[in-house]
């Protein structure tokens, strides 16, 4: 028996639960992607798997419908799968472990991926039941959107003939999304110097910040654990000056950093001193973080060579301090957040970068950049400014994952139709906006000229964390507005 046997509705809470008893992070698709494919074989639907995985299911109409507009209906299948420090659950091997808290499903100590495991359920439960009323469906189920957009980027569309695309990839219901952000990935590698020390290691914990969405939440000034600690060893270098040996935070581009682990030695002053400045500089930097981070803490220890580092042993071999300077300095001197607000949609986050991974594996320091902006000017700005700094302090650059973003049209038909099945349905105007995060829309119009898009989807909170959340009620309303509209498209 399930635990989510006894939802409503059935069909969709049967197949999320099923897509969540299946790895599915990014980069981790081929289960999941065979397994949409197993699913049409078994209802004899036309489909199609490309070499990236991506997955297109095909529909015929309902009667009545023949002539009417075909619709694609879209999401992607990856997850950004993440866990909370400690659990012991292999995410690229198990599914997850699910639990219902009133209205809200999520799952023990990992992300739920609600983002967009909801989608791919509404288009099986739509393609499976024959009784509803619809045009001609394609069901557009794409790869690493959560890296990239890759899977879109990769799609072939020449045999798609839709006209209309329902993309189920916003996390809020009542908010229909109608122009986003493009964006893109930098990957930057240091290759670092390294000399010998016997000096012991203080090693710097820096954890529990609230992190969150780096396009839909980076403009409520959450901490980034890489950038805080990055300001921490700034103030210690200038103070005693430093060697570090390793600092890793984040793992993924796109969300925003809850954890960074460094490890450090100082010879100019005994490591009581050290840690008493680190304490004293920490308050202050909590302070500024009360309201969107109340639960950051800082945790330190001293660490003797051939002893225990949270992230290995530490065999006493520390970067040189032209080597020190350069990470610091990669992480400290390129902007982080939200770097301009646009002045033409009010609240609107214009461009942004969120600093999402660093790590540090042997002589080479890596850091990963998530680049966003709705003015492909600025983007192109900040990759470039990335790539400068890099340069400057001795290291590389590679751009991945670069897609366009998506311009509001004020003609789409699809707009005024999800609007007014919305009224009919709640009695209450919708809200339509434009978004800061990506969305596969802004490719699939790039690659079929005319297509009409809207995106929407249930309520959930805290997505890209293992924290993540999906309303249960949320996702009932939404399957209802999703299946008149459907019925609505003539």
């Amino acid at each position: 028996m399930g635990v989510l046997d006894n939802l409503q509705p059935t069909s969709v809470f049967k197949y999320f639960e099923e897509i969540c008893s299946i790895p599915h992070g990014s980069r981790n698709l081929q289960q999941i992607s065979d397994y949409l494919v197993n699913f049409a074989k078994e209802r004899g639907l036309k489909y199609r798997q490309d070499e990236e995985l991506n997955v297109i299911i095909w529909k015929d109409a309902s009667a009545g419908y023949e002539d009417a507009t075909p619709v694609i209906i879209q999401g992607h299948m990856d997850m950004v799968a993440v866990k909370e420090p400690g659990c012991a659950k292999d995410l690229a091997t198990e599914g997850l472990d699910l639990e219902i808290n009133g209205d809200y499903i999520s799952a023990t100590g990992t992300s739920l991926g609600g983002d967009d495991g909801i989608a791919v359920a509404y288009a099986l439960a739509i393609l499976d039941d024959d009784t509803l009323a619809h045009p001609p469906l394609e069901a557009v189920i794409t790869t690493n959107e959560e890296i990239g957009l890759l899977g879109a980027a990769a799609l072939d569309t020449s045999d798609l003939k839709g006209k209309i695309l329902l993309n189920a990839d916003s996390e809020d219901e009542g908010i229909f999304t109608v122009a986003c952000a493009g964006g893109a990935t930098a990957i930057s590698d240091i290759q670092l110097e390294r000399e010998s020390t016997d000096l012991d290691a203080i090693e710097l914990h820096l954890h529990n910040l609230t992190g969150g969405h780096s396009g839909a939440e980076i403009h409520k000034d959450r901490g980034n654990a890489s950038y805080i600690m990055a300001r921490i060893l700034m103030r210690l270098d200038s103070k005693f000056g430093l060697r570090l040996y390793a600092i890793d935070g984040g793992e993924k581009d796109n969300a925003i950093t809850i954890e960074n682990i460094a490890s450090l030695v100082v010879g100019s002053a005994t490591n009581d001193e050290v840690i008493s400045f680190v304490n004293e500089l920490f308050e202050d930097i909590k302070a500024e973080y009360a309201d969107t981070d109340p639960n950051m803490a800082l945790d330190i220890k001293t660490v003797a060579v051939g002893e225990n580092l949270t992230n290995g042993i530490y065999d006493g071999n520390v970067m040189t301090e032209e080597s020190s300077m350069s990470v610091i300095s990669q992480i400290i001197h390129l902007p982080q957040g939200v770097v301009r607000m646009s002045h033409e949609i009010e609240g609107l986050v214009q461009t942004s970068m969120n600093l999402g991974v660093v790590k540090t594996e042997g002589n080479n320091a890596q850091f990963i950049y998530s680049v966003r902006s709705s003015k492909a000017s600025e983007k192109k700005q900040l990759l470039e400014l990335i790539k400068h700094m890099t340069a400057y302090v001795g290291g590389t650059t590679i751009i991945e994952g670069d897609y366009p973003g998506w311009d509001y049209n004020p003609d789409n038909k699809i707009e005024g139709i999800m609007v007014n099945e919305y009224k009919k349905l709640y009695g209450e105007e919708p809200k339509v906006e434009g978004i800061h995060a990506g969305l596969e829309c802004g490719l699939m119009i790039d690659k079929m000229p005319g297509l009409e898009a809207i995106s929407f989807g249930p309520q959930m909170h805290d997505i890209h964390t293992f924290k993540e959340e999906l309303s249960i009620s949320s996702t009932k309303r939404t399957w209802d507005l999703l299946i008149n509209t459907l019925a609505a498209i003539h």
